[in-house]
């Protein structure tokens, strides 16, 4: 890769971080990075009916990002074991992806796309999120592609479980501009679900792919959660650019996740 693909690497991982803390702050509140202004608030609703904060948009003047947070609720973990498979339904190619990920997705799809209506098309796109969030990011990617006038965005995600069959995954690939997959082996969410499912007590088989590229990031951090959680990702990646790293801590008191961190940010 080169060096501006690990700087937006570096610099997107510090997004979804951020994620994190729009959710877990009463009043949503969270460090937005120098040149860039927040244009709206990604709102889903979990499997319990629960409506939650979920993400945000942000603009600079050459870009827009769209981010997706992980797990951070006990309903949303109800979702996530829902692996059993359905259409998806916003693009043409007959494909299939997770009914959690993708029940979810589509609580917020409206506000998402009506957002992304009244922003410049010409911009660059980046979409991207961790764990769950990145399933998420994954399904917004095609479905934006496929049904905005925005340019095909970049997908950057981290520590992204299966999201669909191999149809989808073929089709998300051929919707976005590039795809940027950083998985750690370590990480067990990055084996979720396993390349075939099958229901309890029932005949019914699902296949699962990733999309492609697989970036790999090997770290062990001696902890289960640890392997995952975006802060590790973040300080892996850091390693890619450390001058870039600082400079962005720096211009941005708060915005870069803390290597000490140890929120446990499983799917």
């Amino acid at each position: 890769m080169g060096k501006a693909e690990n700087k937006w690497a570096i610099f997107l991982a510090a997004i979804c971080a951020q994620t994190y803390a729009q959710y877990s702050n009463a009043d949503g509140a969270f460090v937005i990075p120098r040149g860039y202004t927040q244009t709206a608030t990604i709102e889903a609703v979990s499997i319990a009916g629960v409506k939650e904060r979920f993400g945000f948009i942000l603009e600079s003047a050459e870009a827009l990002i769209v981010a997706f947070r992980g797990t951070s609720s006990a309903t949303d973990w109800v979702s996530d074991m829902i692996a059993s498979q359905k259409r998806f339904k916003y693009i043409k190619e007959a494909v299939l992806t997770h009914r959690g990920f993708t029940n979810i997705y589509s609580s917020a799809r409206q506000g998402i796309l009506s957002a992304l209506r009244e922003l410049p098309a010409g911009k660059s796109l980046y979409i991207t999120g961790h764990s769950l969030g990145a399933a998420l990011a994954t399904l917004c990617a095609a479905d934006v592609a496929a049904n905005t006038g925005h340019l095909p965005p970049f997908l950057y995600t981290y520590g992204s479980p299966r999201v669909g069959d191999p149809d989808f995954a073929k089709a998300a690939g051929s919707y976005a501009s590039a795809i940027f997959r950083y998985a750690n082996p370590f990480d067990i969410v990055v084996h979720a679900p396993p390349t075939v499912y099958k229901l309890p007590k029932r005949e019914k088989k699902y296949v699962y792919s990733h999309v492609r590229p697989l970036y790999s990031l090997p770290f062990q951090n001696g902890a289960i959660g640890l392997n995952h959680i975006i802060s590790s990702y973040f300080a892996e990646l850091s390693k890619l650019d450390p001058q870039f790293t600082e400079e962005l801590h720096l211009a941005n008191p708060g915005f870069c996740p803390s290597p000490t961190a140890r929120i446990l940010q499983i799917l």
